[in-house]
């Protein structure tokens, strides 16, 4: 079930945020709109852009799935201004999240410790991490996205942000 949450959900979660962000670029070019305005918008004054909401969500699926794996993350530098740029991001995330296999998730996630700069020598078991952290991490990020584009008037719907359903006939 690790590897579904993870590495299945994550890349169904980024591939659903790059077709997002695909309907925001045929929007921004409908309206003649420059697509600077809506990767650098954000809700509120004190809350992160479009891109950095896209690096974020990006950054969440490529550390949980080497946080809870012993793996080596790839680094990426935060410094995407364009839609295309961030669309090769999230592909190389994809890519990462596909050299994994179920059988990298048999450790007992609690049997991992996850800890980060930020929590100040704190750590949490990876079951912990992975439910109480990436996976609402990565939804709020996607979301934050999916919204950023929405309040713009990018005619985005539940059925974007869920993407398709593996649905059983």
């Amino acid at each position: 079930m690790n590897y579904e949450m993870t590495i299945v959900q994550f890349s169904k979660m980024l591939k659903n945020l790059s077709n997002i962000l695909d309907k925001g670029a045929a929007f921004a070019d409908s309206k003649k709109i420059e697509m600077d305005v809506l990767l650098n918008s954000r809700l509120a004054p004190d809350q992160f852009n479009l891109i950095r909401q896209v690096q974020i969500a990006c950054d969440t699926a490529k550390l949980a799935a080497a946080r809870l794996t012993g793996k080596e993350a790839p680094a990426h530098d935060d410094n995407e201004k364009t839609l295309p740029e961030l669309k090769t991001r999230i592909e190389k995330v994809i890519t990462f999240l596909q050299t994994f296999t179920p059988k990298d998730f048999e450790t007992n996630l609690n049997d991992i410790r996850v800890t980060q700069p930020r929590w100040e020598g704190k750590y949490v078991t990876g079951t912990e991490y992975l439910i109480q952290h990436a996976v609402p991490n990565i939804g709020f990020h996607v979301t934050t996205a999916y919204a950023i584009l929405r309040h713009n008037g990018v005619e985005v719907g539940k059925k974007d942000y869920l993407g398709e359903m593996p649905f059983k006939k």
